[in-house]
């Protein structure tokens, strides 16, 4: 049994909750928040049994084993941090943290502590994703891979009305390519590792962050294309084009259609069953972690969290995208 504790009071832990709880060896026993009141008022809605309001009380805690943290991502490496210098493996909401000297210093103290540091990034853990990767050798030498997450947001209209939500903040480490751009570029991360090149631009809204951007990436032998907005809608779905064929994706971040349309015209379903959320899978893994005693997931790797922290770190580099976290 896998005891957890909650950095973070939002929809996305509630989420993640109702998936968790169907992961064998999960068991939620505490939740940390700034204020009594919302601890509390969480802990009554989900039946948690310890509550805490100051991190290192909570950190240090013998009540809990892991951490799910969901706070803002400037708070990410600071919470994890702590959490893991008292022995608590960590799942950590993607982005991982604000930019790679966070991470890389993250990666340093799950290592020094031998505790379990994940990025929940909940796409590449499905069990579409594990069907475009093992399928992936069938449509020959990739030449393109193609993803396109736009979803306007909610909180658009609230900043159209002069109203800045944490979602359009740079102090909170946020923006289009933070929130949403990161199931385009995490997946190519996966497949192709570390491109040779970076070419970004963006709309940058007057509150500091991209509201919408595209990302070229350059490889050896292929390229990559990477729209992404929290502006504008889009209805297209995502494509990896081979020599022999391609594999059509309905939606990078929850794929759940995946056909290979061979040049021959033939075409293969290769879309697998989805039993449970979309985040159970994710916390699947992160229990079998710290279960089986590992470190880090093959897929959702400290390296691959690296490789895609460098390129939105490079691509935010070229659009002028800075937080406060990095200077």
């Amino acid at each position: 049994m896998v005891r957890f504790g909650l950095i973070g009071t939002n929809w996305i832990t509630e989420e993640f909750i109702r998936a968790a709880s169907k992961v064998e060896g999960f068991s939620l026993t505490a939740v940390y928040s700034r204020t009594s009141e919302k601890a509390e008022e969480f802990a009554n809605k989900f039946n948690i049994k310890h509550t805490f309001t100051d991190l290192k009380e909570f950190a240090s805690s013998a009540e809990f084993d892991a951490v799910y943290l969901a706070s803002p991502n400037s708070l990410h490496a600071s919470q994890a941090i702590v959490c893991m210098e008292n022995g608590k493996h960590v799942l950590c909401e993607k982005p991982m943290a604000s930019n790679t000297k966070e991470i890389s210093e993250m990666i340093k103290v799950a290592n020094e502590h031998s505790v379990v540091l994940m990025e929940a990034l909940k796409t590449t853990l499905v069990p579409n994703f594990l069907a475009i990767k093992e399928n992936l050798h069938k449509i020959g030498q990739v030449r393109r891979y193609f993803s396109s997450y736009c979803q306007y947001s909610s909180r658009y209209d609230k900043y159209k009305e002069g109203i800045v939500l944490n979602a359009f903040n740079p102090a909170f480490s946020n923006g289009a390519l933070m929130d949403i751009g990161i199931y385009c570029v995490y997946p190519a991360a996966i497949l192709f590792g570390e491109p040779k090149q970076v070419q970004a631009t963006s709309y940058m809204l007057e509150s500091g962050v991209d509201g919408e951007g595209s990302i070229l990436l350059t490889y050896d032998e292929m390229d990559a294309v990477i729209m992404y907005s929290k502006i504008s809608n889009s209805y297209v779905p995502s494509e990896i084009q081979g020599e022999n064929g391609s594999i059509i994706i309905d939606k990078m971040n929850t794929p759940e259609s995946v056909k290979i349309h061979y040049k021959d015209g033939t075409i293969e379903d290769i879309t697998r069953s989805q039993d449970s959320d979309d985040m159970y899978y994710e916390a699947k893994e992160f229990v079998d972690l710290v279960t089986s005693k590992k470190q880090q997931s093959e897929l959702n790797s400290h390296q691959n969290t690296l490789i895609t922290a460098k390129i939105i770190e490079d691509a935010r580099n070229q659009i002028g995208l800075v937080y406060p976290a990095d200077k």
